[in-house]
C-alpha cells in the first residue's frame, strides 16, 4: 500500500494546473448510457474514480476508450447488453448509483448494488428512489441491490426534494431526459457539477431549463444524440491548492481555476488574511506576510461553503491566530481527520456537528492515517506546514480524487514523495 512522506516548512511558489472536476465527470460519464451514439469527453481527470466508472460502463457493455494521459475519453453505449451494476464495482465508489436513472430511462430496468465509497455517514439514496417511484418506477430492495423497473417509459412529474441532494438531482435529471412529458425538479441542487451535467445533456439534445437555479424543468425527448463535452475545472482541487499556498505562506498561480464556482471558499480565505487575485490565467493565492486569522464557517449546499473543503480548511485553521468554529451541516461523521491532526499537535475539540479549532504556533510531523478522500488531503496540507517529517498512510483514498498531487506540489517546492509502506 502506498504512503506519502512530506518534510514540511517550504513555502510553495509556482504554478499548479487545475484539472477537470471528478464530481462533474462521473455523472457526465453515466449520462452516456442515455444515448446510442458516442459521447466524447475532454478535460477528464485521470483519477481512480474515473477508471472505476469506466470499468462499470464496460461491464454494462459500453465501449469505453479512456486515454488518461491526455484526459480524454470516448464512450459508446450503443451496445449495452447488461442492466446490473455489480457489488464488486459499486462498493468502491458511491457515484456508481448514478447509472440507475439512465439505465431505467433507456431500458426500463436497472439493478444496482447499494453504494460504497468514502465512509462518511449514511448518505442515503432514498431520495433518488422515492423520486423515481414518483416517475412510475417500481423499486424493490433485496440482497443489497436496488431493483428498479418501469412499464414503457418513465412519466414526467413534479418532484420536490425534501433536502438538497446532488446525486438525487443528477439521477432524476438524466432519467427525465427520456421520460414522457415534463419533469419539474424543485429544491434541486445548484452545484456547478449539476449544471455541467445539464449542459452536456443539452448538447445531446435534451430540453432543460432553469440550469443553475433550484428549479429544473426537463421536457423528455424520444432519444438523445452523441456529443462532445469539456468537463468544468475542479473547484475542490482549486480550493485545496489555494489552502496549500496559504498554509505554507507561499505564492502560487492556480492555472485554469474559476472564481465563479468557488466564491465561498475564496471569500473565506480572504477573511483569513490570504491574498486572492483573479486574472485571465487563473487565480493567484499568496500569504507572504501576516498571520492566518481564525474564521468561523458552516458547510452548506452550493453556493455556500462546500463540505468537500471542510477538512482542508480545518488544517489551515490549526495554525491560525485565534480560534475558529467549523460546523458540518451536510454529512455526519465528517470529522475523522481530527484525531490525526491532534497527533500533529493541533488543538481541536469536536462537539456534535461542530469543531472548535484553537490555532497553535506550530504543527509537528507525525505518522498519520487517511480515512477518506478529503481527510487524506487535509493531512498532506498539515504536513506541508509542519516541522519535520509527516508520513500519510493509506493514500489510496487520495488517488480517487487528486491527479498527480505529489508532482504538482513538488513542482512548487514541496518536499514530498510516494513509496510503498
Amino acid at each position: 500500500m502506498d504512503r506519502i512522506t512530506i518534510t514540511g516548512g517550504n513555502p510553495l511558489r509556482g504554478e499548479i494546473p487545475i484539472g477537470g472536476a471528478k464530481n462533474a465527470a462521473l455523472p457526465v460519464m453515466a449520462s452516456a448510457i442515455l444515448s446510442e451514439h458516442k459521447l466524447e469527453l475532454s478535460n477528464l481527470p485521470n483519477v481512480a474514480d474515473i477508471h472505476a466508472m469506466g470499468n462499470l460502463l464496460s461491464e454494462l457493455g459500453a465501449d469505453v476508450r479512456l486515454d488518461g494521459a491526455n484526459n480524454h475519453a470516448i464512450i459508446d453505449a450503443g451496445n449495452i447488453s447488461e442492466t446490473t451494476a455489480p457489488y464488486d464495482i459499486v462498493r468502491k465508489m458511491r457515484a456508481s448509483v448514478l447509472v440507475l436513472g439512465p439505465l431505467l430511462a433507456r431500458f426500463g430496468h436497472a439493478r444496482v448494488s447499494l453504494p460504497g465509497g468514502c465512509a462518511i455517514g449514511t448518505r442515503p439514496v432514498d431520495l433518488h428512489l422515492t423520486a423515481l417511484e414518483q416517475m412510475g418506477a417500481e423499486i424493490e430492495l433485496s440482497g443489497g441491490y436496488i431493483d428498479a423497473r418501469v412499464d414503457g417509459r418513465l412519466k414526467g412529474t413534479h418532484i420536490i426534494f425534501p433536502t438538497v441532494t446532488v446525486g438525487g438531482t443528477e439521477n432524476i435529471l438524466m432519467a427525465a431526459a427520456l421520460a414522457d412529458g415534463e419533469t419539474v425538479i424543485a429544491n434541486a441542487a445548484r452545484e456547478p457539477e449539476v449544471s455541467d451535467l445539464a449542459h452536456c445533456l443539452q448538447g445531446m439534445g435534451a430540453e432543460i431549463s432553469g440550469i443553475g437555479t433550484d428549479t429544473l424543468r426537463v421536457v423528455g425527448v424520444k432519444s438523445l444524440n452523441g456529443a462532445k463535452h469539456r468537463i468544468v475545472p475542479d473547484r475542490i482541487e482549486t480550493g485545496t491548492y489555494a489552502v496549500a499556498g496559504a498554509i505554507t505562506a507561499g505564492d502560487i498561480m492556480l492555472k485554469g481555476a474559476e472564481m465563479s464556482t468557488n466564491e465561498a471558499v475564496f471569500s473565506t480565505l480572504a477573511r483569513a488574511g490570504v491574498d486572492i487575485v483573479e486574472s485571465d490565467a487563473g487565480i493567484r493565492v499568496s500569504r507572504t506576510n501576516g498571520l492566518i486569522k481564525g474564521v468561523d464557517l458552516m458547510t452548506e449546499p452550493f453556493p455556500g461553503f462546500p463540505t468537500d473543503m471542510q477538512a482542508q480548511f480545518m488544517a489551515l485553521m490549526c495554525l491560525a491566530d485565534g480560534a475558529s468554529m467549523i460546523t458540518e451541516s451536510i454529512f455526519e461523521n465528517r470529522f475523522m481527520h481530527v484525531p490525526e491532526l491532534l497527533r500533529m499537535g493541533a488543538d481541536v475539540n469536536v462537539h456534535g456537528s461542530s469543531a472548535i479549532v484553537r490555532g497553535v504556533e506550530k504543527l509537528s510531523g507525525a505518522p498519520v492515517m487517511a480515512t477518506d478522500l478529503r481527510a487524506s488531503v487535509s493531512l498532506i496540507l498539515a504536513g506541508l506546514a509542519a516541522e519535520g517529517e509527516t508520513i500519510v498512510n493509506r493514500v489510496y483514498h487520495l488517488d480517487r480524487g487528486y491527479e498527480r498531487i505529489e508532482a504538482k506540489l513538488a513542482a512548487c517546492g514541496a518536499k514530498i514523495s510516494r513509496d510503498q509502506e
